[in-house]
């Protein structure tokens, strides 16, 4: 008798598409980075047509290796959402420049405005909202202004592990909404289990905020991978899903894949057609190829790859 009773893992053969997941997965982002970018060779053979593909921009990338990428992407037909952490952008006319060079040269008109990961601004920004407030998005005619959620809060925000400072600061940027001309939605941090997560949308919705959220989801990979990203990203509660897996010998060696948190949203929003979830952001902590196949495995038309 076996001591271990592993399952075979499922292939994609076994699969079917569930209605509800292709609906959800419908319009889904992901992230790269220039160095991840460059792994790939053909986006056109992973991603499905339109898909909006953000850039991370971590401290120490040249801007001309943002610019690039996003050059690079655009001319593969994606449009292409880059970075703006606010600490790690200088001044006002380094701001103006960057704006400029993505517009020139990659065609970029749409931009994820954040804090950013640094404790100490390197100059005068210190949050996203102080760079709405600069106007220069506008001036540009960026056409779509995604900011930062935090479902299960940001110690880095609200030290006390209340949701004050966040909540605030969706609120100050749901009336800028109602003033710029640019598209905003609500691009958030990754999380593992459903119910917190329809929790915060329907309290934020309560509370007035009408922005779309696009749901931050970690892509397929390595158990150790993500606890390690999830410690290092202030991942809350729902950090316990892959914990409990941890300790479950029989999951310890397979792979995470979102499968279960998708599933639930996705039936979720079936289910109440307004909730204000409408998009699935990947985060390919995995890989980009590992999880734009998990999407192509699990997400029928919506995951089928612009060369297909």
């Amino acid at each position: 008798m076996a001591l271990l009773n592993f399952r075979r893992r499922e292939t994609p053969a076994d699969r079917t598409a569930n209605g509800a997941v292709e609906a959800f997965l419908d319009g889904y982002s992901i992230e790269v980075m220039p160095r991840t970018a460059e792994k790939v060779e053909d986006f056109r053979t992973l991603l499905p047509e339109g898909t909006r593909v953000y850039i991370a921009h971590i401290e120490g990338t040249p801007i001309d290796d943002m610019v690039a990428t996003a050059r690079r992407l655009a001319s593969e037909g994606y449009p292409v959402m880059p970075h703006f952490p606010a600490r790690i952008i200088k001044d006002r006319a380094t701001l103006a420049d960057w704006i400029a060079r993505y517009q020139g040269e990659a065609g970029v008109e749409q931009a994820l405005l954040l804090a950013g990961g640094v404790a100490q601004p390197v100059g005068e920004f210190d949050s996203s909202i102080a760079l709405m407030e600069t106007g220069l998005f506008d001036k540009a005619g960026f056409k779509r202004l995604h900011v930062a959620g935090h479902p299960e809060g940001n110690r880095d925000i609200d030290p006390d592990g209340s949701m004050k400072n966040v909540s605030q600061a969706l609120r100050w940027k749901q009336k800028f909404s109602e003033t710029t001309d640019a598209e905003m939605a609500i691009a958030t941090q990754f999380c593992f289990e459903a119910a917190p997560i329809i929790r915060w949308a329907d309290d934020l919705k309560a509370a007035g905020i009408a922005l779309p959220i696009h749901i931050g989801i970690a892509g397929p990979a390595k158990l150790q991978t993500l606890i390690k990203f999830a410690i290092a990203c202030g991942v809350g509660p729902s950090l316990k899903v892959l914990q409990k897996r941890a300790m479950d010998v029989t999951k310890l060696l397979l792979p995470y894949e979102p499968t279960e948190v998708i599933a639930d949203l996705a039936a979720h929003k079936a289910a109440n057609p307004d909730f204000n979830i409408t998009n699935v952001h990947f985060f390919p902590l995995g890989g980009i190829k590992t999880n734009a196949t998990w999407a192509i495995e699990n997400g029928g038309a919506s995951g089928r790859p612009a060369n297909a």
